[in-house]
Formats: structure tokens, C-alpha cells, sequence
């Protein structure tokens, strides 16, 4: 079973079922999307970054654009979603985009539900499946609370258990953290040159690291700064000179052109359409 949802105006996708969600995954290949796994009844085994791993039943793992996985076998509950879908609202650090589950640690998160907490996110996933099939203007908006909800509840867990897989590369760590440097500092620096010095590494080792990961370093940097011109475009009645200098751009035009290239057009332009859309 896969159920999607997509949002034209914010290039959100979510998608939402069992494991032939992973059937793209029979051969390792690099995650584009946020993944969670949730182990059923028998264990689900993957290799995650080359590396043979073991999802046991009442398991769930929380996985990254970053990881490459190979899906192997066994019966799974799978959330995949991109960064327009969930990370284009403002949330919490701890259950945000960076935040325990995601960015914010060094290690893969793995939670082991107990038997009413099973019965809470079993609950909570008829949920989502009813609110797939009900097509509204809100229904973007509520599948968003129940994928934040999703979060909180398996962040509480983590944090109460500890429980971290032990699956560790120096280069994902690079990454990890480049991309954890990007979203505290995107408003500001636009360059790679700034989050390499963070990291004492050189912009050519940067990019080295990124050499296998579907996007260039620059263009972690870019995909933020579109990604909250967006949510500003849609959320608030900001002008796009106010947003242009929101994100770090002195002069809007640098802005406008970067979204364009990114998008097919103007900030203006996906305002008015936004807006078309909602009232329609």
C-alpha cells in the first residue's frame, strides 16, 4: 500500500504505507526524502550506509536525506516526506528539522515502542489514512499537526530510552553537521567557504564529502534560503523585499533570480498563484 500527498504550490510530497514504499530501495541508493520505519511483526532488515542493520519488531528508526539504504526484507509502517512538506512550518528545535530525530544527533535514532504505545501511534496512523482520503483546503494543514505530532511523541521516546543505533561515518558526520551549520546561519551566509571554516575543513574537502550525496554543497545552501522564502511567500503578507532581506539579500534582485532558478519563477509571481489556489 502507498498513499501520497503533494502540494503543487510548496512542492511538498508526503508519502504514506507499508514497505513497498522501499521497493526503490532494493539496491542501495541515497534517501531524497525524511524517512521513518516502523518494524511490524517480524524484523526488517537494511543496510543502511553499507552497513547490515536490524529494525526488531516495535522498533522505528528516523532516517535522513543523508543515508543511503538498502531495503532487504520484512514488514514495515513507512512516513517518507521531503523538507517543503513538514520543515516549511516553524517548529520546535527539538522536533524540527534539525532536531533530535533529524540533524540534531550523531547517531541513527531508534525507539522500541512498548505495547500501549503501540496502540497510540496505531491510532494515530488510521488517522493519517483517513485524512489522506479527505481532500480540502486544510488538509495539507492537518496532515502537517499529525506529522508533528508523529514527531513529538517518537522525540519524547528517544529521549526517554537513549536508545541510538550505532551505525557512524566521519564523512555523514561532515555532513550532518554542515547542514545542522546551515540552518542556524542560512539568513546571514550564503557561502560554503563560512561552513567549512566552521568545520575546519576546506571547501574542496566540503565538497569531496558531498561527492556521493545527490546535491552539492551550495545547493544545501540555496534549497534553505528558497525553502524560507517560501513558507514567508505563503504564511505571512511580507513584501519580497522584506523577505529578500529576511533571508540575507541586500538587494531583492539577488533573491528573485536565485528563486527563479530554483523554482521557474518569481517570488512574486508564486505569491499571487498561492494565493489563487487558497481562494479558489
Amino acid at each position: 500500500m502507498k498513499k501520497q500527498f503533494s502540494e503543487f504550490t510548496t512542492s511538498a510530497v508526503f508519502y504514506y504505507g507499508d514497505e513497498e514504499i522501499l521497493s526503490p530501495y532494493l539496491e542501495s541508493k541515497p534517501l531524497s526524502l525524511f524517512t521513518f520505519i516502523w518494524a511490524q511483526k517480524n524484523p526488517v532488515s537494511l543496510k543502511l550506509d553499507q552497513v547490515d542493520f536490524t529494525l526488531e519488531p516495535g522498533q522505528i528508526i528516523a532516517l535522513t536525506p543523508l543515508h543511503h539504504l538498502q531495503y532487504i526484507e520484512g514488514n514495515a509502517v513507512v512516513y517518507q516526506f521531503n523538507r517543503e512538506f513538514y520543515c516549511i512550518k516553524d517548529h520546535d528545535k527539538e522536533v524540527g528539522c534539525v532536531g533530535i530525530l533529524f540533524y540534531g544527533n550523531s547517531e541513527l535514532p531508534v525507539v522500541t515502542l512498548e505495547e500501549d504505545q503501540k496502540r497510540k501511534l496505531q491510532m494515530l496512523h488510521e488517522v493519517f489514512l483517513e485524512e489522506l482520503e479527505t481532500k480540502d483546503s486544510i488538509q495539507a494543514e492537518m496532515l502537517r499537526l499529525l506529522m508533528a505530532r508523529f514527531i513529538i511523541k517518537i522525540t519524547r521516546l528517544i529521549k526517554s530510552q537513549g536508545h541510538y543505533g550505532q551505525v557512524h561515518d566521519e564523512k555523514l558526520e561532515i555532513i550532518r553537521m554542515f547542514t545542522f551549520l546551515v540552518e542556524w546561519h542560512f539568513r546571514k551566509e550564503h557561502s560554503v567557504s563560512f561552513y567549512a571554516a566552521q568545520l575546519n575543513k576546506s571547501p574542496k574537502t566540503i565538497s569531496n564529502y558531498f561527492s556521493k550525496f545527490d546535491k552539492t554543497p551550495l545547493q544545501i545552501i540555496h534549497d534553505r534560503i528558497v525553502l524560507e522564502a517560501k513558507r514567508l511567500l505563503t504564511y505571512t503578507d511580507k513584501s519580497a523585499k522584506e523577505i529578500a532581506f529576511e533571508v540575507g539579500f541586500q538587494d531583492a534582485s539577488h533573491l528573485s533570480r536565485l528563486f527563479k532558478k530554483q523554482t521557474g519563477e518569481s517570488p512574486s509571481a508564486f505569491k499571487n498563484k498561492t494565493k489563487q489556489l487558497v481562494t479558489a
